[in-house]
This record gives C-alpha cells, sequence and structure tokens, in this order.
C-alpha cells in the first residue's frame, strides 16, 4: 500500500501483508535451519528461568541448613545450564548466520529474476523504481532472516518473561502485574519510531543515491581525467558533503527521539523495579517472605524488564523491516512495462513497417516522434540523420521493442510487434549502441556476450573481431582473447591488472559483439564509428559494408559521408521525416540534408585547405 507519493504506508496492513511472504523466503532457501533455530530459541528462553528458580533453591536449602547433598545437586545443575547456555548461543549464532546466507541468495535470486523479466527500458529510466530497487536489494535479502531472527528472539523473551513473571507471581500476583504494565509505554513509543524511521529511510533514498553518485564520480578511472583537467573534485566532494550532512541531520533527529523514548522507559523500569525491591525486602525481614524471595525477584524483575525490552526492540526491528520490506515485494510483483506478446517473428522476407508511430517518454514531456511512416525492405540499407534530439535514438528504440509507441503500430512481415515475444523478436535483431557497453570481463567475453550460443566458439569469436578491426589489437594483449579488458579487477590469480583498451578499441570489440549475430535479419548500427579517427572510420565502414550486403539494416551517424551508399536515407526532423531518398536525390532536393552535408564537406575541405597551405608555406620558407 501507498500514499500518494509512493511512500510506504505506516500502518500494521503493510506489516501483516509482508509477513507471509517472508516467512515463505525462509521456508524455501532452509526450512530445516529455521526450525533447528526455533528450537533452540525455546531452549535459550527457558533456561534463565530454570538457573533463577535453581539459585532459589541453593539459598533457601542454606538458610534452613539442608542436607549438603541436595545443595551440592541444585550447585551441579546450575553449572550444567550454564555450559548448555554457552552452547546453545554458538549454535544460535552459527545457525543464524547460515540461514542469512542461504535467505539472502534465495530473495536476491528472486529479486533480479524479476527485474530480468522487465522486458523494456521504462522502469530502469524511472528515478522513484530506481530508489525503490536501491531499498529492496538492501532490504530484500536480510529481512526475512532478521525476522526470523526477530520472532525467535520474542519467542525465547517471551518464555523467560512469562517464566519470570510466574515467579513473581508467586511473589505476589500484583507485583508482576505493575511490572508487566510498566513496559507498555516503552512498547508504543519504540513502534512508533520503527513507522517514522521507515519513512525517513525512503525520503532519504534519493539523497543516498546522488550521495553514492558524487562519491563513485571521484573514484571512477572514466571521470578522474575530466574532473582533474577541470578541477571538479571539491565540487563534487562539496556536493556529497552536502547530501550526507542531510542524512546525518535526519538521522541525528530520529535518533534524539530514540533517546527520549530510551530515557522514559528507563526511569520508568527503575522506579518500579526500585520500589517493587524495597516492598519485597521489608516483606522479608518481616517474615511475611523466604530470602530466596528477595534474589528471586532481583533475578526475575530484572529479567522480565529486560526480556520485555529486547522484545519490544525486536518487534520494533521486525516491524519497520517489514515496513521496508513492501519496496522487495513490490519488485517481486512489478507489472511488466511492456504487454506481453506471445507471438513469434520468423526470418524477415518482406519489410518492417512504421505506421502513424507517435512516442513521448511521459505524460508530461513532449512527444519525440509524431506521425512517422516509414517503410525499411527486407535485404535493404536505411540511413537515418537528423540533429541531436530528432528522434533517431528513440526510433531505434521502438525497433528493438524496449518501448512501445503510444500511437500507431510497428509491424514486422505485417505482424505488429507488440503481438511478439519481446525475447524473440531481439533474437532477430543485432545492434550497436551509441551508449555502447564494455563489460569488466575479458575481450573474448566481450564478444561472446552477443550471442551466448556461441560463446564458446573461439573461433566465431576470432572472426567476428577480424569483421571488426579488432583482431590484432586483442591478439597483441598479454593474455591475448583471454586478457581483461579492464582495471578495476586482477587477472587470474590475482598476480596482474587487466588492461584498458583506447576507445576506438572498445568501440570495435562493441562491434564485435554485434557481429557475432550475423545470422539476425536487421542489423542496427547507431553511430558505430563516432570514436574513430578518419582512416579507422573509413577502414570500419568498408568491413561493414560488406557485412551487410544483402541484410537489411538500419544506420544511424551524424557523419553524413558514411551513409552515402545506403539504399535510401531518412532525415528526422523534430521528431518527423522531413525528406527521405537516396544520397543524390537528397543532394539534388537542396533541403535539409544538403545544407548538413554541405557543412560537412564545407568543413573537411576547409581542413584540407589549411594543411595545403601550411605545406605550401613551409616549402616557400625552406631555404634553398
Amino acid at each position: 500500500m501507498e500514499d500518494t507519493h509512493g511512500r510506504p504506508g505506516n500502518g500494521w496492513r503493510q506489516v501483516a501483508a509482508g509477513l507471509p511472504p517472508a516467512v515463505r523466503l525462509v521456508w524455501g532457501a532452509g526450512r530445516w535451519w529455521a526450525l533447528g533455530l526455533t528450537a533452540l530459541a525455546v531452549t535459550a528462553g527457558a533456561v534463565p528461568v530454570a538457573n533463577a528458580w535453581l539459585m532459589r533453591t541453593v539459598l533457601n536449602d542454606l538458610a534452613v541448613g539442608a542436607a549438603p547433598a541436595a545443595v551440592l545437586a541444585a550447585a551441579a545443575a546450575l553449572a550444567v545450564l550454564g555450559v548448555a547456555t554457552a552452547v546453545t548461543t554458538a549454535l544460535q549464532v552459527y545457525a543464524e548466520d547460515e540461514l542469512g546466507r542461504r535467505v539472502g541468495l534465495h530473495a536476491d535470486d528472486r529479486l533480479f529474476t524479476a527485474v530480468n523479466r522487465l522486458p523494456g527500458l521504462g522502469r530502469f529510466e524511472d528515478p522513484a523504481f530506481l530508489d525503490r530497487l536501491r531499498l529492496a536489494a538492501d532490504n530484500g535479502g536480510q529481512t526475512p532472516a532478521q525476522v526470523l531472527q526477530a520472532a525467535l528472539g520474542l519467542v525465547a523473551g517471551l518464555v523467560t518473561v512469562l517464566g519470570f513473571v510466574g515467579s513473581l507471581v508467586v511473589i505476589h500476583p500484583v507485583l508482576a502485574g505493575v511490572v508487566l504494565l510498566g513496559t507498555l509505554p516503552a512498547l508504543w513509543g519504540q513502534l512508533g519510531l520503527s513507522r517514522r524511521r521507515a519513512a525517513m529511510i525512503w525520503r532519504l533514498g534519493p539523497v543516498e543515491r546522488r550521495e553514492l553518485f558524487y562519491r563513485d564520480l571521484m573514484s571512477s578511472a572514466e571521470a578522474a581525467k575530466e574532473i582533474r583537467l577541470f578541477g571538479l573534485g571539491d565540487m563534487l566532494r562539496g556536493r556529497m558533503l552536502t547530501e550526507r550532512r542531510r542524512a546525518n541531520d535526519e538521522n541525528r533527529r530520529m535518533d534524539r527521539r530514540d533517546m527520549s523514548v530510551q530515557v522514559a522507559a528507563g526511569l520508568l523500569s527503575a522506579l518500579i523495579s526500585g520500589g517493587g525491591l524495597v516492598w519485597v525486602v521489608l516483606r522479608a525481614d518481616a517474615g511475611s517472605g523466604a530470602v530466596g524471595d528477595v534474589a528471586l525477584y532481583i533475578a526475575a524483575v530484572g529479567a522480565v524488564q529486560q526480556g520485555m525490552a529486547g522484545m519490544i526492540s525486536l518487534l520494533a526491528q521486525a516491524h519497520q523491516r517489514l515496513l521496508l520490506f513492501t519496496h522487495y515485494r513490490d519488485v517481486v510483483a512489478v507489472e511488466p512495462d511492456l504487454a506481453a506478446g506471445t507471438g513469434g517473428a520468423g526470418p524477415l522476407t518482406g519489410r518492417i513497417e512504421l505506421r502513424d508511430v507517435w512516442f513521448r517518454y511521459t505524460p508530461d514531456q513532449p512527444w519525440v516522434l509524431r506521425g512517422v511512416d516509414l517503410d525499411i525492405p527486407a535485404g535493404t540499407a536505411l540511413g537515418l540523420v537528423g540533429l541531436n534530439g530528432s528522434g533517431k535514438s528513440t526510433l531505434v528504440k521502438l525497433l528493438c521493442r524496449f518501448y512501445d509507441p503510444d500511437r500507431g503500430t510497428i509491424a514486422w512481415d505485417g505482424t505488429d510487434i507488440r503481438d511478439v515475444d519481446p525475447a524473440v523478436l531481439r533474437e532477430r535483431i543485432g545492434a550497436v549502441f551509441q551508449d555502447y557497453m564494455t563489460y569488466d570481463m575479458t575481450a573474448a567475453e566481450n564478444i561472446g556476450l552477443g550471442d551466448r550460443s556461441r560463446a564458446g566458439d573461439r573461433a566465431a569469436i576470432e572472426a567476428a573481431a577480424r569483421r571488426a578491426g579488432v583482431h590484432d589489437a586483442v591478439a597483441a594483449l598479454p593474455h591475448g582473447y583471454d586478457t581483461l579488458i579492464t582495471r578495476i579487477f586482477y587477472q587470474g590469480d590475482g598476480s596482474e591488472q587487466g588492461v584498458d583498451l583506447s576507445g576506438g578499441q572498445q568501440q570495435r570489440i562493441a562491434i564485435a559483439r554485434a557481429l557475432l549475430r550475423e545470422e539476425r535479419d536487421l542489423l542496427i548500427l547507431d553511430e558505430p564509428s563516432a570514436g574513430l579517427d578518419a582512416e579507422a572510420e573509413y577502414e570500419l565502414h568498408t568491413r561493414l559494408r560488406e557485412q551487410r550486403r544483402g541484410r537489411t539494416s538500419l544506420l544511424v551517424s551524424h557523419r553524413l559521408g558514411a551513409l552515402r551508399d545506403a539504399d535510401r536515407i531518412v532525415v528526422l526532423d523534430g521528431g518527423t521525416i522531413a525528406e527521405s531518398g537516396t544520397h543524390g536525390e537528397l543532394m539534388a532536393a537542396d533541403g535539409v540534408y544538403a545544407r548538413l552535408f554541405s557543412i560537412q564537406a564545407e568543413g573537411y575541405r576547409r581542413d584540407e585547405g589549411d594543411r595545403e597551405d601550411e605545406r605550401r608555406r613551409r616549402d616557400e620558407e625552406a631555404p634553398c
């Protein structure tokens, strides 16, 4: 249950709703460990009560001059209980840790299975979902085991408290009632604090995520160059500390409330226990009670108050944890961000068609695509041109079905791709994205991720690397294709670091990853040569031209010369198709494409002219 701001509710309904799934996680991960812990908890709760009664027996026997054998038997039983306490405590610690590991593994498996079931990108570009996912990851694996530990602690505490309350009843029933009633204000205060703390953790989610962002930037190898060049370190450190101070202020206020409740509860407990002790001592002195009753009272009232305080604390912690567990339950049960298509997509033999496609990322943002109509016949190459923000990358996302259009349809050989299972559709697509990934893995793994069915086929991986023009660079690495292409991990046995590749080499690795999917029907190349020099770009496009010959491909680039040989070029402007045709037709039309191409060509000519003037000047200045 959430309020209108997406924060978790604070009532017992959320706690009650979270308890069954938490129990199921524990039961599924380690039922025998849970049962064993339950038995240990009951034993741990009973031992202090037995210990107090044996102590009472020893004192009373000594007071009345009982036989030495009886006194020694009771003392021996006390020693046995001491050993049992030590063994029980050690077993509990080990069992709790082991169960925690098992539950954490089981919970993380369920959480990220649910995350991987999300077929689109919408959730991952939603800040509220990212905050919820972080809290789910932080609390999902810990909460079930901690709730079980709290429940077992409550069981042990309840056994202890009931045993000692019975002891107080033996001394005097009213005394037992007063001691128990004195714990109720602490219970009320702690539950209120747990609700406040759970709400605070949700409020601090964005604050802590921003703090982590600045912290990661300052320790990032990728950002280190710019941070030092532009002198950004102090600014980022200041922003990180500002977010930390905001979080600290919130936590400080909560700690002060906690301290106030603790002090008030402690004073009340001290007054009750002190007053009761005076009464019991006076009663024993007057001959109305036994000497052992004084020892029993001291043990009982301390145990009841400590036991109740412990139970209240455990209950409050479980309450808070179950409130935070709401995030885990919400993520695990999150609805897919795309409608689940169940149909298939066969080999592309006809065309991909976009009909009156409109799209915007959220209802309060402007339209990114507005009424786009587009055909991509099978076996042809379509070039996509446009200024930044014109909708090119968004169109790529729609073709991969990371999002669905708000209006209109995209059809694969006449079948609306909304009716196709996204995983099946993507099996027919290979792509290099503008924001490509370099994984902190070996070079072979980086390429093999493009087609998991061929990840172990070294010949296929090397062939893809050759087509991307990166084979020689990879083969020259210290461990060839088995070299880690990252410096944040150690290679193999930890004796040496991995290596960093240049930006252009990383881009070629990403291209090789896409080319490993050579049997796919649609190849999408979104700015595949943006990080390459002119010679490397020319070489790459020559290789790619051979690779996509006779295949359906979508080419997106700001470098218009790379698109000249496309069968058709489409110009996006403001989310609509402004022009469409071959390179020659668009140049003859003298529109947006011709203007952009001429600007780039003039830049190249100017650069070449400047170089020619410099050569001429040097020749003239050279001595005869």
